[in-house]
């Protein structure tokens, strides 16, 4: 336990230290977070009941493809009453019709916005309980902008979001951004500083995409699914949240394979900071072998950026399901946090060195840990030329 203490303050001391970017920014040690791990409120209501007779997905439970299956037997209105009654269980189904969890997802944030309306004026909260539901009205506000497509939200804890830009449903090519610590609800979209938020950096990958390709239809999420780590600490340190967060991503991956996209490729995951350990953490069973039309290998392209490394000491460790590109700046501070793996401490070896295996990207432009997706850099142009399976203009 004392080595623990020792190694956790060693590795928060050398990355606030580094520099003042991203999570270590001003952050004093946080706190241990609880991952959100299990269905949201409302899943006992909806094992409960019967839909002509069957038995509901058991949102805890169910594969994507069972789910995918029960909805494709319901007629419209059948789909739409269940997203009505229970919009965070339906909102949140991999494996459900997107443009159905689109619509369910609305119903969700907007109940939210209400609760949270009323907590703003409740006398019986203190003053720091009721601004911070001044607060989450307001993101619940900007969330209910029109032509805003959420694929997930869970209000519970800080807040989970995944937000989609483009047409999920007719995409030929799909990248999910995975953000790391500081991450949630309050915090997916940020107006002041877009690239440390997952919204904008989906929004900048999208922009591009579009640049430079704008013949494909493309779509990106932004995904900030998974309770992340709070500033420089114990959580930032070690693996727990990444391993809770994992099955998550896994579900998301194989609920887009069985709904919208059977003829796109596997989505290329692009993972940013800590989100690179929840991406080495569901990387094996990522499996090669989803064969389509559009990409007879099957394989997911996997971008790590800023990583502080993925949990293993080679690419070979993450399974034959991805293809693995890194890209790190000169002046990201992450650069200066140990690449090691001590008792469970640290996420083991640094990806952008050449005995890692990885496909080593320039990042040249980009500037500290949250500038990757500048306009004008390297990593901007390279992640949407993997993204947009031309593998021959990365550089």
């Amino acid at each position: 336990m004392r080595l623990k203490r020792l190694l956790i303050a060693v590795l928060a001391a050398v990355a606030v230290l580094a520099d003042t970017g991203a999570a270590a920014g001003g952050a004093a040690v946080a706190g241990e977070q609880l991952p959100i791990t299990t269905p949201p409120p409302g899943s006992a209501a909806w094992n409960h009941q019967r839909v002509d007779g069957r038995t509901p997905p058991d949102p805890a439970t169910a594969a994507p493809a069972a789910v995918a299956a029960f909805f494709a037997g319901l007629t419209r209105a059948q789909q739409n009453a269940l997203a009505a009654r229970h919009p965070l269980i339906v909102g949140n189904l991999d494996g459900a019709p997107i443009t159905l969890r689109y619509r369910a997802n609305a119903l969700a944030v907007a109940a939210e916005r209400s609760a949270a309306r009323a907590r703003a004026t409740d006398p019986h909260l203190s003053p720091a309980e009721r601004a911070a539901a001044t607060d989450r009205a307001t993101r619940c506000d900007l969330l209910l902008r029109p032509g805003r497509r959420l694929l997930a939200f869970d209000p519970r804890g800080r807040g989970l979001v995944a937000e989609v830009y483009g047409d999920l449903t007719t995409a030929q090519r799909v990248g999910v951004v995975v953000p790391g610590a500081d991450i949630d609800l309050g915090h997916f979209d940020r107006v002041d500083d877009p690239l440390r938020s997952p919204a904008g950096m989906a929004r900048a990958l999208h922009g591009e995409e579009e640049r430079q390709q704008p013949g494909v239809r493309t779509a990106v999420i932004a995904w900030a699914g998974y309770t992340t780590p709070v500033g420089i600490g114990p959580d930032a340190a070690t693996a727990r949240l990444a391993e809770a967060a994992a099955p998550r991503l896994e579900r998301l991956l194989a609920g887009l394979a069985v709904t919208d996209l059977p003829s796109a490729p596997p989505p290329t995951l692009l993972c940013h900071s800590y989100g690179s350990v929840v991406c080495g953490s569901a990387a094996p069973r990522i499996h090669a072998g989803i064969r389509t039309a559009a990409d007879p290998s099957g394989v997911t392209d996997l971008v790590v950026f800023g990583s502080p490394g993925m949990g293993v000491e080679h690419a070979s460790q993450l399974g034959t399901g991805v293809r693995l590109w890194a890209a790190r700046n000169s002046s990201d501070w992450i650069g200066d946090v140990p690449y090691v793996e001590i008792a469970g401490l640290g996420h083991g070896a640094d990806p952008v060195e050449p005995e890692f295996g990885a496909r080593v990207v320039s990042a040249a432009g980009a500037h500290g840990h949250t500038g990757y997706l500048a306009p004008g850099t390297d990593s901007l142009r390279n992640f949407t030329a993997i993204a947009l399976g031309r593998y021959g203009d990365v550089r």
